[in-house]
């Protein structure tokens, strides 16, 4: 591995590092006593509906997926798509399938609390 490569997985180690830490509190703000239905459902529409990043978390990780899909088409031999394709696919498992299983619960949540 190259110096240069090594400094690029570095980065790539610092940065999932400081986003794991960022995600810390999440799960003690989902657990907190007085979390009610609304304020669940608000929590997981930020999940995947933020504006910025478009798609916010969910769609932030697809759209990391499909850089390192697109970058697998580049360089795996004979362009056969063993590494790209199943990458192609989990991107699109992150947002099809978690994101709109968010948006469901969401509105799920938000359905049990107009009824209540």
């Amino acid at each position: 591995m190259t110096g240069r490569s090594r400094t690029r997985l570095d980065r790539v180690c610092a940065s999932l590092g400081i986003a794991q830490l960022a995600l810390q509190q999440v799960p003690d703000d989902l657990n907190a006593d007085d979390v009610d239905a609304r304020e669940l459902a608000a929590i997981l529409r930020d999940l995947c509906e933020d504006t910025d990043p478009p798609g916010g978390l969910i769609g932030m990780l697809a759209q990391l997926v499909t850089v390192a899909a697109q970058r697998a088409e580049q360089i795996e031999p004979d362009r056969d798509g063993d590494a790209s394709c199943p990458l192609h696919e989990a991107a699109a498992l992150i947002t099809d399938n978690a994101g709109m299983r968010l948006i469901w619960a969401a509105n799920s949540l938000d359905s049990q609390r107009v009824s209540a």
